[in-house]
C-alpha cells in the first residue's frame, strides 16, 4: 500500500489533544460526533481501544510521554508537584540523535506554572522547551492563561487582528473554578482565528518549510477541548440541537476516609450541585464541537501531506493526555480512573497505511515514546518501561508483545495519599499506595458504566488480589 522508499526515513506526526476523552470519535462506536479524518487514521491503522493515561491530570500525563517513564519514576504526579527536567532522558531528543529535525507548537505543560508557581513567575521560555530536544518551539497554554500579564503567540495573532479582548473577555466570563468554568459557550472569534486553526496553521507552514532530504518529527499538541467549553461558530451551530445522551449516571458514594476526601475534592471543582442534565447537555455540544474542528484540522494536514508526496513516509499518531468525565458519575474534568477519565484516544497509521483494526488489549499512552523512536529507527530510552507498539501496528507482534495490566496514579498534594489504579482490561482497581488500602474494584466487562463498586464483594477477592500483587510489578518493569 506504500510508496515508502526503504532507505529513507520515515517522517513522524503525533497530534496530541487535551481533555479528548476515548469514546468522543464516531470510529469508536459514537455517532453524534463527527470525526471523519480520525475514522479514516482508524480505517488505515490501529486503534487501541483501551489505552490508559499514566496520571489522569496533564502535567504528569506528559511527563511520562516525555519521556517513557511512569509518575512514580519521573516523580511529577500532579499539577503542583515539580517541574519536567531538561536534563531527563526524553523521546525528542533521542529523535534528533536519530537525525531528526523536530518541532513542538502547542501546549507542553512541562512546567507546572502558572499553577505551582509563585505569583509574577515568569512562564517557561520557548528556549527552555527547546531545551528537551525540540529545534523550533511554538508554545502555547490553556486558554484562562490568555488572560494574564504575559504575551503569548496566539495572543499576539489575535491582538494583531484587533480580536484580543473579546476573545479575553469571554474566558473570564468563564474563568476556572467559577460559576461559569463548565457552562458550554460559543467563542466570539470565527473559525479561522480559534486557538485550534492558530495552531494548525503553525504546524502546516514548519512541515512546508522542511527539506525532503531530512526526516522531520512534529508533536502539534491542540490545547482544546480543555475547557472553557467553547467550540468555534460554525461546529458550534453544528451540534446546537445535537442529542448527547448522559451515561455512568451513578454518583459514587467513595469508600475510605482519603478517598471520600479525595471525591469531596472532585465534586467541588465540578460544581456537581450544577450538573443538571440541560447544564451538561450544552457543555458536552461545545465539547464536541472542539473535537470536529481538531478533526477538521487533521484533514488539512493530510491533505498537505498528500500534496506534498510525504503521506505514504508518514507515520501519524493521535492521542490525547487524559480524558474528560463531562457530567459521567456526577463529575466534570479528570483526577480519577472512571474510563472517561483514564482512558485516551489512541490511533497508530502507518506509512501507506494498513487495514484498519482495533487493539483490545491494554496499552500505557507512554508507550508512544518508544512507538515513535522504533518507527523512526532512532535510540530508545535507557531503561525506560515504554513498549513499541510498531509491531502490534505492521502485525509483526509475537507472543508478549501486549502487556498483562496498565496503570495509572495521581497525588494532587504532596501532603495528600498517593492513588494508584491497575486494570488487566476486565478488572479494574484503585489503591492508596500509601497504606495499600483498596477503595474501588469494577468488572468492566459486566459494568461497562463502572456503577457497581465490589471491592467489599468477597466474590471478587480473588480478582482484588491478583490486582494488587500486580501493580507493583507493573509499575515498576523496564
Amino acid at each position: 500500500m506504500s510508496d515508502q522508499q526503504p532507505d529513507k526515513q520515515p517522517n513522524l506526526l503525533f497530534i496530541y489533544a487535551d481533555q479528548h476523552r476515548a469514546d468522543a470519535m464516531g470510529c469508536a462506536g459514537n455517532d453524534v460526533v463527527v470525526t471523519p479524518h480520525l475514522d479514516r487514521l482508524a480505517a488505515e491503522g490501529v486503534r487501541f481501544d483501551h489505552a490508559w493515561t499514566e496520571g489522569p491530570i496533564c502535567q504528569p500525563a506528559r511527563a511520562s510521554l516525555l519521556t517513557g517513564r511512569y509518575p512514580s519514576d519521573h516523580g511529577v504526579l500532579g499539577n503542583f508537584a515539580g517541574d519536567c527536567k531538561p536534563e531527563w532522558d526524553t523521546f525528542p531528543r533521542r529523535l534528533q540523535q536519530g537525525g531528526y529535525t523536530t518541532a513542538s507548537i502547542g501546549k507542553t505543560h512541562f512546567d507546572m506554572w502558572p499553577m505551582g508557581a509563585q505569583p509574577g513567575t515568569p512562564p517557561p521560555t520557548e528556549e527552555w522547551v527547546a531545551s528537551f530536544g525540540f529545534d523550533h518551539v511554538v508554545e502555547e497554554f490553556d486558554r484562562y492563561v490568555h488572560l494574564f500579564d504575559i504575551d503569548t503567540p496566539y495572543m499576539a495573532f489575535l491582538r494583531e487582528r484587533g480580536e484580543l479582548e473579546p476573545y479575553q473577555e469571554i474566558v473570564q466570563a468563564n474563568f476556572r473554578g467559577g460559576d461559569g468554568h463548565w457552562k458550554g459557550v460559543t467563542s466570539p472569534l470565527p473559525q479561522k482565528l480559534d486557538l485550534t486553526c492558530f495552531l494548525a496553521d503553525e504546524a502546516q507552514q514548519w512541515i512546508g518549510r522542511q527539506p525532503s532530504d531530512r526526516p522531520w518529527f512534529v508533536q502539534l499538541s491542540f490545547v482544546q477541548p480543555h475547557v472553557p467549553l467553547m467550540g468555534d461558530p460554525i461546529w458550534a451551530e453544528h451540534y446546537a440541537d445535537a442529542h448527547i445522551e448522559r451515561v455512568a449516571r451513578s454518583e459514587p458514594q467513595p469508600l475510605g476516609e482519603d478517598w471520600a476526601q479525595h471525591f469531596t475534592f472532585l465534586r467541588k471543582h465540578s460544581h456537581s450541585e450544577l450538573l443538571t442534565d440541560e447544564f451538561v447537555l450544552e457543555g458536552a455540544r461545545q465539547y464536541y464541537a472542539m473535537i470536529s474542528l481538531i478533526d477538521q484540522r487533521i484533514g488539512d494536514m493530510l491533505e498537505l501531506l498528500e500534496q506534498r508526496g510525504e503521506l505514504d513516509n508518514t507515520w501519524i499518531v493521535y492521542s490525547s493526555d487524559h480524558g474528560e468525565m463531562l457530567g459521567d458519575h456526577g463529575l466534570m474534568a479528570k483526577m480519577n480512573f472512571y474510563r472517561s477519565s483514564v482512558r485516551v484516544p489512541l490511533i497508530v497509521r502507518p506509512p501507506g497505511g494498513v487495514t484498519g483494526r482495533v487493539e483490545a488489549a491494554p496499552v500505557q499512552a507512554l508507550d508512544i515514546a518508544a512507538t515513535l523512536l522504533d518507527a523512526g529507527d532512532a535510540p530508545s530510552l535507557d531503561g525506560a518501561p515504554s513498549r513499541s507498539l510498531v509491531p502490534l501496528v505492521t502485525g509483526d507482534a509475537g507472543a508478549g508483545s501486549t502487556r498483562d495490566h496498565v496503570a495509572s496514579m495521581i497525588r494532587m498534594r504532596p501532603d495528600l495519599p498517593t492513588w494508584h489504579a491497575i486494570t488487566d482490561g476486565q478488572w479494574r482497581a484503585t489503591i492508596n499506595a500509601d497504606t495499600g488500602e483498596a477503595v474501588e474494584l469494577f468488572d468492566l466487562d459486566s459494568d461497562h458504566d463502572e456503577d457497581t463498586n465490589l471491592v467489599e464483594d468477597p466474590a471478587s477477592s480473588d480478582a482484588l488480589t491478583q490486582l494488587i500483587d500486580a501493580v507493583g510489578p507493573t509499575i515498576d518493569a523496564a
